[in-house]
């Protein structure tokens, strides 16, 4: 293990996940037996969060998590570091370290490739997507229409003694990065005019409340929430140009696909109303990787 995974990398997990999550009977009014199983943490309890099972379920364990990391690390051909994550299941991201990104940092729009690994306890097993980190805008991202780019690794009674498979399955999904990068490219060299592109995104108020608030001067919350949402992603696409050396001369209403898109998701991780269930980084993460608004502006940006 010591030999991919480093002492730190190995240290984030113990201390992340330094807990277990059993599977226990449930019962019902009176102590009544029931056929189904719910799923606690040694630490803080029920998870309330994920549905029950069969007693033939069997859930995976810590150390599956770490099989993954293992072989998710074997992929790249440098230390990586790890952030980890728990919400009704285990998340890890696995991406090359701050200090080998910096050794060949070469632009200032680079971006990175990164796995992020999802495993819940809803029968489905483990999933391992490639996404990337885009410096520019601290972006960590993944397209979701961009084939090649995840894989489904099914949950057996450990993964332990898989590490073969999965050291192939991991090493196959890094491939992925040349398709990404041509996509990619591509969205870079198409042009998008960014108001029509907000307004597929999210749509536009209607012509009632428009007059309501502009001719009336009522105070009205869609076109609150419009403007200022329309307000905030122009900014972080000017901050962004600006940051990149992208030419700044015509303002930023036409840009290319490639920003807009990151523009959306950038807003959506960063940006949008923080409410208490996704109170760190990583649930933000989470909340941009299954908005249906940076779903959408990916399929925007890849048919423009």
């Amino acid at each position: 293990m010591t030999e991919i995974l480093s002492a730190n990398a190995l240290d984030t997990i113990n201390s992340e996940f330094n807990f277990t999550v059993d599977k226990l009977p449930l019962f019902g009014p009176d102590y009544m037996k029931t056929d189904q199983y719910g799923f606690f943490r040694s630490d803080t309890g029920f998870l309330d969060g994920v549905k029950s099972v069969s007693s033939k379920y069997v859930p995976h364990t810590t150390d599956d998590v770490k099989a993954l990391c293992e072989a998710g690390a074997s992929a790249f051909d440098c230390d990586v570091e790890l952030k980890c994550h728990f919400r009704d299941g285990h998340y890890v991201s696995i991406a090359p370290t701050d200090g080998y990104r910096r050794s060949i940092y070469k632009g200032k729009d680079n971006i990175w490739p990164r796995f992020m690994v999802s495993g819940g306890f809803d029968g489905k097993g483990f999933k391992a997507i490639l996404g990337y980190y885009r410096d520019a805008c601290l972006n960590l991202s993944w397209m979701r229409k961009v084939s090649g780019c995840s894989v489904s690794i099914r949950h057996t009674s450990g993964l332990r003694g898989e590490m073969d498979s999965l050291i192939d399955q991991f090493n196959l999904l890094k491939e992925g990065w040349a398709t990404m990068d041509d996509v990619i490219s591509q969205m870079e060299s198409r042009q998008v005019d960014m108001t029509e592109f907000l307004n597929s995104v999210y749509g536009v108020p209607s012509e009632e409340e428009l007059h309501r608030a502009l001719v009336l001067k009522e105070k009205v919350r869609s076109v609150t929430i419009h403007t200022d949402r329309t307000k905030a992603i122009f900014n972080r696409l000017w901050n962004e140009r600006q940051k990149t050396g992208r030419d700044l001369s015509k303002g930023v209403q036409t840009v290319s696909a490639w920003e807009a898109y990151n523009a959306v998701q950038g807003y959506t991780q960063h940006d949008a109303v923080r409410h208490s269930q996704f109170n760190n980084d990583f649930d933000r993460i989470l909340k941009a990787g299954n908005s249906k608004e940076v779903l959408k502006a990916e399929e925007l940006a890849l048919s423009a």
